[in-house]
Order: C-alpha cells, then sequence, then structure tokens
C-alpha cells in the first residue's frame, strides 16, 4: 500500500426499487474538505493516465463498470517511494479510494461497458495544479498490458 492512500468499503443498499450508492459524508472521518465532483466516463480498453495534483486529494468511486486503478509513489519524503499499487474498483468491488497530492495514478477501462469514476475532490479544479505524463512513460515502472496468470 502507498504511503496516505487510503481504502475504504462503501455501503450499498439495495431493495425491490433499486439501490443506493453511499460515497462520502461530511460527518466521517476521512472527509476532508468539498471542492467539486465530477464523473470520468472512461470507453473499454482506453487508458487515462498519468497524472498527478499538486495540492488535490482525489477521492474516487467507480459506480458503473470496472477499471484497473494505479499509482506511483514518486514522492520524496515517502516510506513507498517507488512503489506501485493497483487496484480493481467497479461496483462489485465498490470501494472509496483516497489518493493524497503528490501521487501519480491513472486507470484502464475494464470489460464491454463504458465505466463512470466518481471523483469528490477536495479542491475545484485548476489547470495550474495538475501535471501529465504519457501512460507509456518509463519514467513510472508500469506496464498496462493484460497479465496472464
Amino acid at each position: 500500500m502507498i504511503e496516505g492512500v487510503s481504502i475504504i468499503p462503501l455501503k450499498q443498499i439495495h431493495d425491490e426499487r433499486g439501490k443506493i450508492m453511499h460515497m462520502l459524508r461530511a460527518d466521517q472521518d476521512h472527509f476532508q474538505m468539498f471542492g467539486e465532483i465530477y464523473f470520468s466516463c472512461i470507453y473499454p480498453e482506453v487508458i487515462k493516465a498519468w497524472h498527478i495534483h499538486t495540492e488535490m486529494t482525489l477521492n474516487y468511486a467507480v459506480i458503473s463498470g470496472k477499471i484497473k486503478l494505479v499509482m506511483y509513489d514518486d514522492r520524496d519524503q515517502s516510506q513507498t517511494k517507488g512503489r506501485v499499487q493497483e487496484i480493481f474498483l467497479s461496483p462489485e468491488n465498490y470501494q472509496l479510494v483516497i489518493i493524497p497530492p503528490m501521487v501519480w495514478n491513472g486507470f484502464k477501462g475494464l470489460g464491454d461497458q463504458t465505466s463512470i469514476v466518481a471523483n469528490c475532490s477536495t479542491l475545484p479544479h485548476d489547470p495550474d495544479e495538475i501535471k501529465r505524463m504519457d501512460p507509456f512513460s518509463s519514467k513510472i515502472p508500469y506496464k498496462w498490458d493484460l497479465k496472464h496468470g
């Protein structure tokens, strides 16, 4: 696990009408502050990576479809510097992933449908606060290829 990243199981309430998918509440210990919420839609087999925020904390949950979320710790002062972490998120594995500032991250759409990633970030989007890198850059030791056994 990467230092500062939290993974919190989320609750879904099902009944004959459908379901409610909880994500984040202001009265929870892990809630920091509200900046904005948006939904990132990703097509199957598409990679949206790499990006890093200098100040913003991300709060990701997948409400539809399935993704592979990958994080890379490049922070000099971190005990997990150089570590890669991946997690598969979907309504069947419904969890909140909290990613602190300065942790590279990205995701790949899996399955055969568009996936929807909800992000309740701690700050409104600011183009000067985000850095991007090519998903296939050798600066991050990760390959997005399909892994067989």
